[in-house]
């Protein structure tokens, strides 16, 4: 059976939903959020990530044979 990874998360995360998501301090969310090749959506002042894109983001970083 499949689960969808961070099925309970809402769609779009902000910068704490990130953080928690990925069990990293608020700091370490802003630098991946600052980071060239991650998926920020930015609105107005805020940086968010679509939960679609972060999914997507993380299996192209990840270490796969």
């Amino acid at each position: 059976m499949s689960k969808e990874p961070f099925e309970n998360l809402p769609d779009v995360l902000d910068v704490s939903q990130l953080a928690e998501a990925l069990h990293l301090s608020r700091a370490g969310a802003y630098n991946l959020l600052n980071q060239p090749d991650f998926p920020t959506l930015r609105i107005g002042g805020r940086k968010l990530v679509m939960k679609q894109d972060l999914i997507e983001w993380l299996r192209q970083h990840t270490n796969q044979p």
